[in-house]
């Protein structure tokens, strides 16, 4: 199969991003980006910035979000990793076609102008995988 290209971010769901701002920007001492609200997601995003790694930090705007249900379930922490791909795709026809099982069969708009498409985590070790075609819109 093909290789991604790079760890795009990692993400954190969180129930409020501004109770996290001073964590890290203050004590990580990253860098803030900006916050962002993806409504097809039901999510506000903030991104982090440290050194070449980009934090995002997913707070739900609805109840009934798949973040707020993980929240519910989970609690706060680590919920993607998220992998820059070319041709998002060709990717996840190469990955149905190799036996991964996906979340998204087709593309759907993500932050920062992205495509993404999830690889579930049951074709993943157990942790949810996100790919993203930077500036495909």
């Amino acid at each position: 199969m093909t290789p991604v290209k790079s760890l795009n971010h990692v993400g954190i769901a969180v129930r409020s991003l501004e109770d996290q701002r001073s964590f890290y920007e203050g004590t990580l001492g990253a860098e803030y980006e900006g916050t962002e609200e993806v409504p097809s997601q039901k999510v506000r995003v903030a991104f982090y910035l440290i050194n070449d790694v980009r934090l995002e930090l997913l707070e739900p705007t609805d109840p009934e979000s798949p973040i707020a249900k993980f929240i519910e379930k989970r609690g706060e922490g680590l919920h993607h990793l998220a992998f820059t791909v070319d041709d998002i795709e060709a990717r996840i026809a190469e990955y149905k076609e190799g036996g991964v099982r996906m979340i998204d069969d087709t593309p759907r708009p993500g932050a920062h102008d992205a495509r993404i498409a999830f690889v579930h985590p049951k074709s993943s070790c157990g942790v949810l995988t996100e790919l993203c075609q930077v500036g495909a819109h």
